[in-house]
C-alpha cells in the first residue's frame, strides 16, 4: 500500500502534464469555486479536443497533443455525483441515512451532520 503525503501525491516520479478532469470535478463539493474554475478552464482552452458527448475524456496531455478516447464510465460517475451532491446535498444526505455510515464517520474521528 502507498503513502499518500500531504500536498502532493506519492513519490512515483516526475508529474507528466497529464490532466485528468475527474480529480477536479470528483471535489467539487469541497472545493466549489476552485474546482469550477479549473474546470471551465480546461473546457474553455482544451475543449475541442476534451470535451466530447458525454463530457470530458478521461485523461489528456495538451503539451503532447494527447486526448484519450476512452471515457471511463468511474471517471464520469464521480464527476456527476460530486456535481449533484454539491447542488442537492442528496448523495451525503442519502449515504449518511445508513447507521453504519454514522458509526463509520464517528468512529472515523468526525462530527457534526456533514457539509453545510
Amino acid at each position: 500500500m502507498g503513502l499518500y503525503r500531504v500536498g502532493g501525491p506519492p513519490a512515483q516520479g516526475p508529474l507528466d502534464g497529464t490532466v485528468v478532469p475527474s480529480a477536479a470535478a470528483g471535489s467539487l463539493a469541497f472545493l466549489p469555486g476552485d474546482c469550477l474554475s479549473v474546470l471551465r478552464a480546461m473546457r474553455s482552452k482544451w475543449g475541442k479536443h476534451a470535451w466530447g458527448r458525454y463530457g470530458f475524456v478521461d485523461a489528456f496531455h495538451p503539451a503532447a497533443n494527447w486526448y484519450d478516447a476512452d471515457v471511463l464510465g468511474i471517471d464520469q460517475g464521480i464527476s456527476v455525483l460530486m456535481a449533484e451532491n454539491l447542488r442537492s446535498g442528496l448523495v451525503w444526505s442519502t449515504f449518511m441515512r445508513n447507521p453504519e455510515c454514522t458509526t463509520a464517520m464517528v468512529r472515523a474521528g468526525f462530527h457534526g451532520n456533514g457539509p453545510s
